[in-house]
């Protein structure tokens, strides 16, 4: 049965895989190479069928599920940049030295490119292709085969700007629906692992020591989902006017509201795993949890079937008969504080929010009911990435400590230094090999390389094999079409989600497109040459890491910085009552936009503590404050979910002249503690912060009762971890400052 089980899953998953925005981008690329290099081979001939799948190649990294809005200026800058570059690598083919001239500051110029960011890295690399690709080519025998195969180049590349952009418009809609599918996947992922930290303390020990491996996890798990949320609002929130599309946006916002419940739902579970009684509930607790992700999990598989999803259950009943095993037995004496009963009551309370939203999610999904997207309608424009181009990544670009300037040095040293060794190889005439290597396996950070590094090896391996075992049988013109078409649709779709797979499947492209080129190369050859090359080309890639590091340590001090404004910021507005006026007035707005601003800053924090695990334990970052300064803001932002969530969904049951007050006071004091920029001072951890409550007050029962006091309390515990992050801060900063390394992990 666990074996069927398994089976199952495994079957699901590889469906999921198959039927998801990334792949579906990876067949749209493959049909647009087949179509043009086809499409010019029957009008040309197959060596300008080879030169135009160059340029669709080249053309094709940013072409990437995206908006339809800007999607032209997304693309062209890369056969813009790239057709003159493949002319003068034509030209120069015959002349080493001035080749190398020409290619160490066009690295230089293309690596500046990721200055941008996620919009800049695939052009760097596009960019890259058109120099190596045109290496790959023989020697023109004059200025006019130069320029006949520079017109075929460019002929695949423009067709391929003006393919993408008709692909992209044509397949919008389905882009919206897997990418709103994909996220409903990542968050029932979440689901599971909030779940896990209801196991009872007896089984599993203290779960939610702080930092615990499965907290790690949850952060990790935030960061990315925060990191695909963006992405997804970039498509499914551009133009929603249509009902479907208003849908989509529509579960696209209840999404960001469940991401909040399932933080605050972990709320108080410390407390109540303390009681001795709690094992029974808190695995009623967990099961439906899991049946709430199996069940937002469903909810995308339908979706990506194209099918009416099922009506699922109201789990509210079950909830509500959760209790503790003895949770009529009295407190003890001098009990201050809720009751384990009402934790008990207060858990299952938030989980049925989460029910609720998944029953609407449902619903919304199945047309029951009409989204409310009045704030989107009016306002998505302020939610998703700008797509024009700015000159000021660029113009803030010029300074020595500047990732990017560092990067695009390194790169252009490595690749130097590749094509040096290239030139004085045995197999000198194939030297792009190297330096496609370099470029595909050289990153901004060592984690990030390292992991690239071992993926290309490997993969070139196997794609070796595979490439070398596909030409030995001699295929047919057609045939080896067929054969780049679909390694370039498998190339091109798992370059971001897992990039072993693309390397297999770029080695074998790779290797095709080089035969196609140049007819006659030696398959048995091949084999050794590319797995030499590889090896040298991913090592310079990981010793040009040390070059000029940007370490992550460096980083650190802004974005903790940043993480505290932007929590402080949060903090301010989520406590504010003006919101509740309505659902568009500019403080709500302005909310809806800090608390994105609050995960993202989390995010990159997270990402970057990540990626510095990987370097050299002399240049890490104090790595235990920071996991803590992590810690505390999940909780922060835990405590302010549970406080904007009884301010929207229990205001009836609230006092506003009990509230008003220390609103204002918990906002003014957590801007206080964190709101200015981290001081490095001393640190007084012993100090007590000041409070929201002056003492102990009794707590009534949340669901008989005004739930004020309730409301106080969680005031008071966001204003002591205020106070604590403080403290993190200067934990960090204080080594940082003196640039003394910190090498102790948790």
């Amino acid at each position: 049965m666990q074996a069927q089980r398994a089976t199952g899953n495994r079957g699901r998953a590889a469906l999921r895989v198959a039927l998801s925005h990334y792949v579906a981008n990876g067949l749209s690329v493959a049909f647009g190479l087949m179509l043009i290099s086809g499409g010019v081979h029957l009008l040309l001939g197959t060596l300008a069928a080879s030169a135009a799948a160059v340029g669709v190649i080249v053309s094709a990294p940013p072409d990437l599920p995206g908006p339809r809005r800007g999607k032209f200026w997304q693309m062209l800058p890369s056969p813009l940049i790239g057709l003159p570059l493949f002319f003068f690598v034509q030209l120069l083919h015959s002349a080493p030295l001035r080749l190398g001239l020409l290619l160490v500051p066009a690295t230089f110029l293309a690596f500046v490119a990721m200055a941008w960011g996620k919009r800049g890295i695939p052009i760097a690399i596009a960019v890259m292709f058109s120099m190596i690709f045109s290496m790959a080519t023989p020697a023109p025998t004059g200025m006019a085969e130069a320029l006949q195969r520079t017109l075929h180049f460019g002929i695949g590349a423009g067709l391929y700007v003006i393919y993408a952009v008709l692909a992209n418009h044509a397949l919008n809609g389905r882009y919206r629906v897997q990418a709103m599918a994909d996220v409903l996947l990542s968050l029932a992922a979440l689901m599971r692992t909030e779940a896990r930290q209801f196991t009872p303390r007896d089984d599993s020990g203290d779960v939610r020591e702080v930092p615990a491996p499965l907290l790690g996890q949850l952060l990790r798990e935030q960061a990315a989902l925060a990191d695909q949320l963006q992405a997804t609002r970039d498509i499914v929130l551009e133009s929603p006017r249509t009902p479907r599309r208003q849908r989509l946006a529509g579960m696209l916002v209840l999404v960001l509201e469940l991401r909040d419940l399932l933080l605050a739902s972990e709320l108080d579970l410390d407390a109540l795993k303390a009681h001795p009684g709690h094992a029974a509930a808190l695995y009623e607790m967990q099961r439906v949890l899991d049946e709430l992700a199996d069940e937002t999990e469903a909810l995308a598989d339908t979706l990506l079937l194209g099918r009416q999803p099922a009506p699922v259950p109201d789990r509210r009943p079950e909830l509500a008969a959760i209790h503790l095993e003895d949770e009529d037995a009295p407190p003890p004496a001098g009990h201050v504080g809720p009751t384990p009963a009402m934790l008990a009551r207060g858990l299952a309370s938030r989980i049925g929010h989460i029910n609720d939203e998944v029953l609407r999610l449902v619903a919304l999904a199945r047309g029951d009911v009409e989204p409310d997207l009045t704030v989107v309608r009016a306002n998505w424009q302020m939610f998703v990435s700008p797509t024009e181009w700015s000159l000021l990544p660029f113009l803030t670009l010029w300074r020595w400590d500047a990732p990017p300037l560092r990067h695009a040095i390194r790169a252009a040293l490595a690749v130097a230094t590749g094509y040096a060794i290239a030139v004085m190889l045995p197999w000198g005439s194939h030297d792009y090999w190297i330096l496609l290597t370099i470029v595909v396996v050289l990153r901004g950070s060592l984690s990030q390389t390292l992991e690239r590094r071992d993926s290309r090896v490997a993969g070139t391996l196997l794609g070796c094999v595979l490439a070398v075992g596909l030409l030995s049988t001699h295929p047919s013109p057609l045939g080896m079409l067929a054969a780049v078409t679909v390694a370039q649709a498998i190339a091109h779709g798992f370059a971001v989600r897992r990039y072993l797979v693309t390397s297999v499947a770029a080695t074998v492209l790779g290797l095709l497109q080089a035969h196609m080129l140049s007819v006659g190369m030696s398959p048995t050859f091949a084999l050794f040459e590319r797995v030499a090359d590889t090896l040298i080309g991913a090592a310079l890639a990981w010793a040009f890491c040390y070059v000029l590091p940007s370490w992550e340590r460096s980083q650190i001090p802004a974005l903790v910085a940043r993480t505290l404004t932007a929590q402080a910021r949060h903090a301010r507005l989520a406590l504010g009552l003006g919101q509740l006026r309505s659902v568009v007035t500019s403080p709500e707005l302005e909310w809806r936009l800090a608390r994105r601003e609050a995960y993202d800053s989390l995010s990159a924090l997270v990402q970057a503590t990540q990626r510095s695990l990987s370097e050299p334990r002399a240049v890490q970052p104090p790595l235990e404050p920071l996991e803590h300064l992590q810690a505390h803001s999940y909780q922060l932002l835990a405590q302010l979910s549970a406080v904007k969530s009884m301010l929207v969904l229990r205001r009836d049951r609230l006092t506003p002249a009990e509230i008003e007050g220390p609103l204002a006071r918990t906002a003014e004091r957590i801007e206080a503690a964190i709101g200015s920029t981290p001081t490095t001072g001393p640190v007084m951890p012993e100090s007590a912060p000041a409070t929201t409550l002056a003492g102990p007050i009794p707590l009534p029962d949340p669901f008989d009762n005004d739930v004020s006091p309730w409301l106080l309390r969680r005031l008071d515990l966001a204003t002591a971890i205020a106070a604590q992050l403080r403290d993190d801060a200067a934990r960090i900063l204080q080594p940082l400052a003196t640039n003394v390394p910190k090498t102790k992990t948790a």
